[in-house]
């Protein structure tokens, strides 16, 4: 069996602390790529409410209380946000066929199709952007993120 390698407490420091300046950068970056996302799917639509979009395209209609939970976020919060793009014509709602007292939310197919064109441009920029890039690289890197995103769910502060 081979020796694990043996670190001090400064290398973990190091490492964590170059960790965090890169996925800082990564995050200002990624929030300006949502920005543009969002702009593609309507001019009108606020950049947090692409991941609603893209939570109904995944998962088809849902209550609110539903969609809040699955994103972590206060029920108040998702209610302005599915206002705003039910305004926008991307989504609607209808009565719950579970409980016809609540109101299960989906996308208009004007947000599915405005959707999908976004994901496509996005998708093709994602290409572009990453061309030189070896598919064994592309792939790990998605594992290790994948794996960060497992790790964040054991959030302990």
């Amino acid at each position: 069996m081979e020796a694990k390698p043996t670190h001090t407490d400064s290398d973990v420091d190091s490492a964590i602390e170059a960790l965090e300046q890169q996925l800082s950068m990564l995050w200002r970056r990624a929030r300006s790529n949502s920005y543009k996302v969002a702009r593609r799917v309507h001019p009108d639509m606020e950049p947090a409410a692409y991941g609603l979009l893209v939570i109904l395209q995944r998962e088809g209609s849902m209550r609110l209380t539903d969609i809040a939970a699955s994103i972590g976020v206060g029920k108040p919060s998702v209610s302005r946000q599915i206002a705003m793009l039910e305004q926008l014509g991307l989504v609607q709602k209808e009565a719950d066929p579970l409980d016809g007292r609540a109101q299960a939310i989906s996308l208009t197919p004007a947000g599915t199709h405005q959707l999908v064109t976004a994901q496509t441009a996005r998708k093709q920029a994602f290409h572009q952007l990453m061309e030189d890039w070896d598919v064994s690289d592309l792939t790990q890197l998605g594992n290790l993120i994948a794996q960060l995103n497992s790790t964040y769910t054991k959030d302990n502060w």
